[in-house]
């Protein structure tokens, strides 16, 4: 085993590296293609619960468990319908 290793070694070494991915596709790109929240405010619903206040992204793309998307293009996470988006111009599309 250890003379098939040594015979093997200058071949190993004169592998070509593996190709490196396309400029056009940088790492970081599937990294900001998930939306994230711009603003951090919560308040407290009619259940008790604290929700998040609605909030614009950083993508303009919806973020897990938001509700509606306000007028304003802000995305709320109301868990009733009565009042999302009330301070951002009603809502403009239900999701």
């Amino acid at each position: 085993m250890l003379a098939l290793a040594i015979l093997l070694a200058p071949a190993l070494a004169a592998a070509k590296p593996p190709v490196p991915p396309p400029a056009s596709a940088p790492a970081s790109a599937a990294v900001s293609a998930v939306p994230r929240l711009i603003e951090d405010g919560h308040y407290r619903n009619s259940d008790g619960a604290i929700v998040h206040s609605p909030a614009h992204t950083d993508t303009g793309s919806a973020p897990s468990g938001a509700s509606a998307q306000c007028r304003d293009g802000s995305y709320s996470f109301s868990a009733h319908r009565r009042g999302t988006c009330s301070h951002h111009g009603g809502v403009g599309r239900w999701l």
